[in-house]
């Protein structure tokens, strides 16, 4: 949620910044007007209330029984009056909340204009589009012919769009989320664990609701609902709490299983793991302040990088376009793998500073000092990595001409010592 304050003094300026997305910088206007209609609103009652402290005050000095019975109705009158505009008053907050909560982020003054992912500009790259001595298969295949992924009984069981790993496959994925976690606890993250359903207020809280409400699964009768992302729940950890500057920075890093509603083009990505209703991810989080947030999106960045640098893979980052960029970020890098079975770059990490976005949304605040004014928290999300396209990466870059796959040295602690995964 923007600024009330910035829309109410620059509302030429914010209208600007969100002209530069396809988005509706009208939204605006409306936000003005219900701050108006508020405005005068807390005036009348305002003055009310002073009427009616005035003539209390008057009535307890009153004599004359008649006068008082009077100006004791004409009282109620004015207080049934209060009530009413009380009850508008809220009506119109509500409104005008709502519209907040439909306008997007403004972009950092880094960020390039855009009309979509084709004009994020590569800021780093190591490794290159690999190249296999023999002719690369993609990973469905590798899995079928292994019999590590059966996507017949994924079908059978839950429909299109989710499958089922088995044996080592199913062991390379828990080894790397086992990994991740160890790796990103060394890199100064503390490990949460949390519900994997949530109430509606976190979504809310974390941007996700008004926008993304048709790609979330909820179940109706509890009113709770599927998590997208571990980002929800670690949003609203501290909400509604006054944190200190001693507690800060916090970062915290997270698996879950996600849960989204692929909305998909007809014979795109039809084949495989890359999209699915269900998969596993590893998030990192920060609560920042305002001051550190952006050195801290950088050391988000890098720590995603070098996940995808001990694994092995080749990988560039992006710094996403005002076509591209999320809907509550100022700032995002997208972190992208090479699949060489596919011949295609795979996004496994998006890092994305929302500044005091979700903040304002979830009500997350510190004291810079004892006795300061409360401030919003800057926060910070990234996949530390997104799973299953790190899955499908590692399979296609370290498969073998007789359709082995390799198990990169780091992950072979986890896996008991395998260093092959063969036919089963």
């Amino acid at each position: 949620m923007l600024d009330i304050k910035l829309i109410r003094e620059q509302p030429e300026y914010v209208k600007q910044q969100l002209a530069r997305f396809a988005f509706d910088p009208t939204l605006v206007d409306q936000v003005l007007s219900f701050d108006e209609a508020r405005r005068r609103q807390v005036r009348t009652v305002e003055e009310l209330k002073a009427r009616r402290n005035s003539v209390s005050k008057a009535i307890s000095k009153m004599s004359d029984p008649a006068e008082r019975a009077t100006h004791i109705a004409e009282m109620r009158t004015v207080g049934d009056e209060i009530s009413a505009l009380d009850r508008d008053l809220a009506q119109i907050e509500e409104g005008q909340r709502a519209v907040m909560l439909e306008i997007r982020n403004m972009p950092h003054p880094d960020v390039p204009d855009g009309r979509d992912d084709s004009e994020n500009p590569v800021i780093y790259q190591e490794g290159e589009e690999r190249t296999l001595p023999f002719p690369a298969k993609p990973h469905w295949e590798l899995a079928e012919q292994l019999g590590i992924i059966n996507f017949e009984q994924g079908i059978k069981l839950a429909g299109s769009r989710f499958y089922v790993m088995r044996g080592m496959g199913a062991r390379l994925q828990r080894a790397t989320i086992q990994w991740l976690l160890d790796l990103h606890g060394r890199q100064g993250y503390e490990e949460v664990y949390t519900p994997f359903v949530v109430k509606e207020q976190a979504l809310w809280a974390a941007g996700q609701l008004p926008k993304f409400r048709d790609n979330l699964y909820r179940d109706e009768e509890s009113g709770l609902w599927l998590v997208p992302t571990a980002e929800v729940p670690i949003t609203s950890l501290y909400s509604d709490e006054i944190l200190t500057a001693e507690q800060l920075p916090i970062y915290h890093v997270a698996y879950t299983p996600c849960f989204r509603k692929e909305q998909l083009s007809a014979g795109r990505d039809v084949r495989g793991i890359k999209r699915g209703h269900q998969f596993d991810k590893v998030e990192m989080y920060m609560f920042e302040t305002a001051e550190r947030s952006y050195a801290a999106l950088e050391k988000l960045r890098r720590d995603a990088e070098e996940c995808c640098r001990l694994l092995g893979l080749s990988f560039r980052t992006k710094l996403l376009c005002t076509g591209d960029i999320g809907f509550g970020s100022a700032k995002t890098y997208d972190v992208e793998v090479w699949a060489p079975g596919q011949g295609e770059w795979l996004e496994v990490s998006s890092c994305s500073n929302v500044e005091a976005f979700q903040a304002r949304r979830a009500n997350l605040r510190y004291r810079p000092e004892p006795g300061a004014r409360p401030e919003f928290l800057h926060t910070l999300n990234g996949s530390g990595l997104g799973l299953p396209r790190t899955i499908i990466a590692l399979m296609e870059t370290y498969q073998q001409v007789d359709g082995s796959i390799v198990v990169p040295e780091v992950l072979r602690p986890y896996m008991g010592g395998t260093e092959v995964i063969g036919k089963e």
